[in-house]
């Protein structure tokens, strides 16, 4: 695993801490903001931000199921090729997409 930064904190008796500045600019926490812990299959914890952006539970839930399962068995993956992706192709093949660009109102 490459570290980028390591930051420390202390827990009071309370079992609290402070977020370390470093981490606090990395994730653009403000005060107020939720973070949220979680805890790979490896067992190694991680935090990040609670965004109130929509984010759909049953779609995180399901990129993470997909992520473990990638983690775990990367001998099922193939290429995608043959005709399904010719087909795919044809239909979005010259569609532009910036992923960084705003939604219509009619898209949202």
């Amino acid at each position: 695993m490459v570290v980028l930064a390591q930051d420390i904190s202390k827990l009071t008796d309370r079992y609290q801490t402070t977020v370390p500045s470093g981490v606090r600019k990395q994730l653009k926490l403000q005060k107020g903001d939720q973070i949220r812990y979680c805890i790979d299959l490896n067992g190694r914890v991680y935090i990040e931000p609670v965004r109130e952006s929509g984010d759909d539970p049953a779609l995180g839930a399901f990129l993470d199921f997909l992520e473990t399962d990638i983690r775990q068995n990367p001998g099922r993956l193939h290429v995608f090729s043959g005709t399904l992706y010719d087909r795919l192709n044809g239909l979005v093949g010259g569609v532009d997409v910036d992923i960084d660009d705003s939604l219509s109102p009619d898209d949202e």
